[in-house]
């Protein structure tokens, strides 16, 4: 690799940082990689690209752990596909590594099951910086980047370390999902990556990631979110109520974000006595992230960044009038930081509502051919 000034800023900061941290790490026993919970394309990603990285410049081995569960069927088929090694994070005692790591995620977030007041040393993530990561001893934190992924792909070129088809396809599909194509907070590192990691990539293992079978439960949810989804202006609320696993609610908030006219969604699913947050918008006016950490600034944790943000609210009961009212209150609450003045709210899909084709209420579409 040339140190010459045409290199990069980005690409020098992850020389210079993986330089230091992988020199600290030689000294050091087994790592544990702590991804977030229920984890999504870029931390499976990221882990597997560190689980790489060590194991090439130090020739060790990594244990890559998470909490939760992977419910999302792309998800579960990137996992199986590229054969991503997981153990449960509650199998795992995080004292007997000489070095913890998070990808995609910080220290008290709250969307990591890592108990409070255990070591973390290493931090690598492109959200907003944590006041509890400035204690770790190596941090790099770019929430200028559209995904985390690319910090480690960085750190693979920045180190010379050759890149096989499945790590290129893992590191592809997740800046390809994070980022919507390259639509949705991306930055040019991540195009770069994009573009060099194409070529690489596996194209019939990404077509079985992106085109999974569903499980039935998957349209029963699009069916309920339709369903329960109300218009305020240009903000869409959806309730799926109970839900049976947490990615639900990111991967309805994607589909209805999508609604002409709306620009931002707020989606929410109960589970396990909690309260799942998601929330999509396509304004680059405002951050998601700071939004949903005002929603639930002392009943909840939340962050994100400008266009995308999750979290969840805790103790919520699963009758049916606590869900109308937690909705209800975070409803009020967004539409106040939206400055959404008084609407008059509409169902998405009404009771009786016409079909477009025949134009007449409760008419049966019927084919004549």
């Amino acid at each position: 690799m040339t140190t010459d000034s045409n290199v990069p800023e980005g690409l020098r900061r992850s020389r210079a940082h993986s330089d230091a941290m992988l020199e600290w790490l030689r000294g050091k026993g087994k790592t544990l990689i702590i991804i977030h919970d229920n984890p999504d394309p870029d931390c499976l990603a990221s882990a597997m690209a560190l689980r790489h990285l060590l194991a090439m410049k130090l020739s060790r081995d990594a244990v890559i752990a998470f909490s939760g569960m992977i419910g999302r069927s792309e998800n579960l088929a990137m996992a199986k596909e590229l054969e991503i090694t997981l153990i449960p994070l509650e199998l795992v005692d995080p004292d007997e590594f000489s070095a913890v790591c998070m990808l995609d995620t910080q220290p008290g977030t709250g969307n990591n099951s890592l108990p409070a007041g255990c070591r973390v040393d290493i931090v690598i993530d492109h959200h907003p910086l944590r006041e509890a990561t400035r204690a770790c001893r190596w941090v790099d934190v770019r929430d200028d980047y559209g995904v985390t992924a690319t910090i480690l792909y960085e750190y693979l070129l920045a180190q010379d370390v050759s890149i096989g088809t499945k790590l290129a396809t893992a590191l592809f599909y997740a800046i390809k999902s994070e980022t919507q194509d390259l639509g949705r907070e991306s930055n040019q590192p991540d195009r770069d990556a994009y573009l060099r990691l194409f070529p690489l990539a596996n194209k019939r293992l990404l077509y079985e990631i992106t085109n999974p079978k569903l499980p039935v439960e998957h349209f029963r949810t699009i069916h309920r979110g339709v369903e329960n989804a109300t218009i305020y202006g240009r903000l869409l609320v959806v309730n799926l109520q109970a839900i049976c696993f947490p990615e639900v609610v990111s991967e309805m908030a994607d589909y209805l974000v999508r609604l002409e006219g709306i620009e931002t969604v707020l989606s929410m699913g109960h589970y396990n006595d909690d309260m799942i947050l998601s929330i999509r918008t396509t304004s680059h006016l405002l951050n998601a992230g700071e939004i949903i950490r005002t929603l639930l600034a002392g009943r909840g944790a939340g962050g994100g960044h400008g266009m995308m943000a999750g979290g969840i609210l805790y103790n919520v009961p699963g009758d049916d009038a606590g869900l109308l009212e937690i909705e209800a209150s975070l409803t009020r609450g967004l539409l106040l930081e939206l400055a959404i003045g008084d609407v008059t709210p509409a169902r998405l899909i009404e009771p009786g509502q016409a079909d477009c084709r025949t134009g007449v209420p409760g008419t049966p579409y019927v084919s004549i051919n």
